[in-house]
């Protein structure tokens, strides 16, 4: 029998591109852009907490610890809770939706409200706000995320909390990896904070 030689084809790098950062003008123009409550409350958990859109939908009003101001997220990548600080603006503006909107199963319900919103709606309602603001870059609902971490970045966090919070385990994504406590978490200030956001009232 001929020897059947087995030759290593290496695959073609892929290209690294680099993600849509938002700059925190135009956070705030998205933001101020929606009127609806809820759907304001939504992408404003989503850039101040980190959160991916598969999380925010799934939120339950007993993930939100307003005495440790803390967001426990249940089950996020990797199968793996964690948690995240809760901004300032956040708690006020779901104290005043859980006043409006009532309590139920999930923080953000669908029109079953055994059900919660999809990914989809949510990929709607940020797409929809992009169009009201004037947003001329091609971003997503993940652009808030990325935003986040960039604009800790900016102001000054530590760049090991910064990895701890995106749940990074590769040390090639952020650098240096360190364990942040609840304790240090719960002390970061969210840049939410920082923004002014105009309008608020319902559709």
């Amino acid at each position: 029998m001929k020897k059947r030689f087995a030759y290593e084809i290496k695959r073609p790098k892929k290209d690294k591109k680099l993600p849509v950062v938002l700059s925190q003008e135009e956070v705030s123009r998205i933001l101020s852009s929606v009127a609806n409550l809820k759907h304001r409350l939504i992408l404003m958990l989503i850039y101040s907490a980190d959160l991916r859109v598969s999380e925010v939908v799934k939120l339950k009003p007993e993930d939100i610890d307003t005495e440790r101001r803390l967001i426990h997220i249940k089950g996020a990548k990797g199968r793996k809770d964690r948690y995240m600080m809760l901004s300032e603006v956040v708690m006020e503006t779901i104290r005043r939706y859980l006043k409006e909107y009532g309590h139920s199963k999930w923080l953000f319900p669908s029109q079953d409200k055994k059900k919660h919103i999809t990914t989809r709606t949510v990929e709607k309602i940020f797409s929809n706000a992009c169009r009201k603001a004037n947003i001329k870059k091609n971003a997503t609902v993940h652009s808030l995320r990325h935003s986040f971490a960039t604009h800790l970045l900016e102001s000054g966090t530590d760049l090991r909390y910064i990895q701890e919070l995106l749940g990074h385990k590769s040390s090639k994504t952020t650098e240096i990896y360190t364990h942040v406590s609840n304790e240090n978490i719960g002390k970061i200030k969210s840049p939410l904070d920082s923004l002014q956001i105009s309008g608020g009232e319902n559709e």
